[in-house]
């Protein structure tokens, strides 16, 4: 009989998800606010998901064994509840309510869990109801999925699980060994999302802005480590500054920040606003600055002689998205093999709670080769959809998807390109896309301006060949999934100029033949077009939505924008 694991994320109020494996296979997986279209979907359950993964696999409710969440009760006699309710001193009531009350999350949680079980028409008595520990959740879509053998170093920087914010550990024999975990308020990850709202971005979303505009401050020109300090093994948060409950938080309007008002009262007013301007460059690149030497220290720390052993680090969690960050440890002489989980964070806890109950019960999951893992609609649903659409779209089947694409590329159009089975995680890599020619001057102002309506200063990443990643840049490190930015080489600086950052660097999709077939054959259409292979490559949707899923949702952000092509499989839709 077949282990079938339903892992179901959700437990933080944010970014629920679904995923399913059948004998260790990742079969399907995708996040609720793609069907909802309500990004993060905050305060729901990933039904709609769920749902999908299930029709997906052609599994029925009750053929399936254990269902993962990842949330878990604490014990009070650990130190979790110990160290919150102490370092929460002046809110008293947060630290009564964790010695006394401490899992009332847990059971709320797991409650709607059940409530949700009888909405998919699964029996809760029949199955094993399996709670994993949010961060052990994290550390397992890393280790387990990243194909590596032998001990491999893991690290998990988030906001925060139950209690837990930081893990450090490592993986031996499929088995997970925690060697320390700090506890909130003490989150490099809370801290980078304070800042985050102080510098006028909404938490979740804004921490890629803030790593986006750091390039252009200067990190030396603010002190911020005040903000922070990592001693004798410890981490610990100035929460006269930030990562504040309560009385402490700074509010404006009717809304509470995670930041205080001495933050204020030290670096003036939050940004307002689309201007990356000065002081607020300067405070975002001191922040990340900030944000990669603490994080740097405690991996060195608790996993310095793990890594100089076996060179290699499983990494999860909101911080392991913070590309820079990456960028700095493949730079590591020690470092040989780094993987990042695409989803990494609280949405791919799905997935790492469901491979843990896997791996648990003596099914070891399959290496994460790639993350096309939502819904695919065929030609004839993308024709019904634009012969429903009110606007009435012109349509034409294309004779060679890649071929005629390219030339519309080449040519300086922007292309919505909507193929196969949808993306899981927060990057499109190309399955739900919008693409440029990266060689085309203008093209990324125009799809910031007229399309993504989204600030001028944000970065697009190239998507290119996996043969055309050595010669673009100082390193031959895989980069299948847009985790890591590296270096361009001076003499593709002018190249592709339109996806090179104001540092000199990219966040890259590597592909390999294989993963998507389509994808692969218009770089290499673009290759022999243009001499590249690449492609500008952003997300399908509008600032502020959560990415495309279906044919209507790409119509419907179509026609709310600029764009003048869009390619759903072999169906090129114009406006008329």
């Amino acid at each position: 009989m077949a282990l079938i694991v339903l892992g179901l994320s959700g437990a933080l109020n944010h970014d629920p998800s679904a995923a399913l494996y059948v004998d260790g296979k990742l079969v399907a997986a995708a996040e609720e606010e793609r069907f909802v279209r309500d990004k993060h979907a905050k305060n729901r359950l990933p039904l709609e998901a769920a749902k999908f993964c299930l029709r997906q696999a052609g599994i029925a409710a009750g053929d399936v064994d254990v269902v993962a969440i990842p949330f878990a009760p604490i014990p009070i006699t650990r130190r979790h509840r110990w160290h919150y309710a102490r370092r929460y001193w002046y809110a008293p009531d947060r630290g009564l309510d964790a010695l006394l009350n401490g899992n009332r999350r847990y059971r709320r949680y797991r409650n709607r869990i059940i409530t949700l079980l009888e909405q998919l028409g699964i029996d809760a008595r029949k199955i094993e109801l399996d709670s994993v520990e949010h961060h052990l959740a994290h550390a397992s879509s890393a280790y387990h999925c990243s194909g590596f053998s032998g001990k491999t170093a893991i690290m998990g920087i988030d906001g925060k699980g139950e209690y837990a914010t930081t893990f450090f550990g490592y993986g031996e024999d499929r088995r997970i060994h925690k060697i320390k975990e700090f506890i909130d308020p003490d989150s490099l990850g809370g801290l980078y999302g304070a800042l985050t709202e102080f510098l006028g971005f909404e938490m979740l979303d804004g921490e890629y802005k803030v790593m986006g505009m750091a390039p252009y401050g200067d990190p030396g020109r603010y002190d911020f480590s005040r903000l922070a300090s990592f001693d004798n093994g410890e981490l610990r948060i100035n929460t006269h500054y930030a990562n504040v409950v309560g009385l402490r938080r700074h509010k404006r309007d009717g809304k509470a920040y995670y930041f205080s008002d001495k933050l204020i009262d030290w670096l003036g007013p939050m940004r307002e606003g689309d201007i990356a301007d000065d002081p607020y460059i300067h405070y975002a690149a001191s922040m990340q600055a900030l944000f990669e030497k603490l994080a740097l220290q405690m991996m060195d720390y608790y996993l310095g002689d793990i890594i100089a052993e076996t060179g290699q680090l499983a990494f999860a969690g909101g911080g392991a998205l913070n590309v820079k960050l990456n960028q700095k440890i493949i730079a590591r002489n020690e470092v040989k093999q780094l993987f990042v989980q695409p989803a990494s964070g609280d949405s791919g806890t799905a997935i790492g709670a469901a491979a843990y109950a896997c791996e648990r019960r003596g099914v070891q999951v399959e290496k994460m080769e790639h993350v096309y893992l939502g819904p695919a609609y065929s030609s004839r649903e993308v024709i019904a959809s634009c012969e429903q659409h009110p606007a009435r779209p012109r349509w034409r089947r294309l004779a060679n998807v890649p071929a005629e694409t390219a030339r519309l590329l080449v040519a300086g159009n922007p292309v919505a390109w909507f193929q196969g089975r949808m993306e899981f995680g927060p990057r499109a890599l190309g399955g739900r896309s919008i693409l440029g020619c990266p060689s085309s001057a203008g093209v990324a102002d125009r799809i910031n301006q007229q399309i993504k309506f989204r600030e001028r200063w944000r970065p697009f990443c190239p998507s290119m060949l996996e043969s055309v990643a050595p010669l673009m840049f100082r390193t031959d490190h895989p980069a299948p999934f847009m985790t890591f930015t590296f270096e361009v080489r001076e003499d593709w600086k002018t190249r592709v100029p339109e996806v090179v950052h104001e540092d000199g660097s990219a966040r890259a999709q590597a592909l390999k033949s294989g993963l998507n077939d389509v994808y692969y054959a218009l770089m290499e259409e673009m290759q022999r077009l243009t001499g590249n292979g690449v492609v500008l490559n952003t997300s399908l949707n509008r600032r502020g939505e959560a990415m495309v899923c279906s044919p209507a949702d790409a119509l419907e952000m179509f026609f709310g924008s600029d764009l003048e092509y869009l390619v759903m499989e072999d169906i090129l839709v114009t406006k008329g």
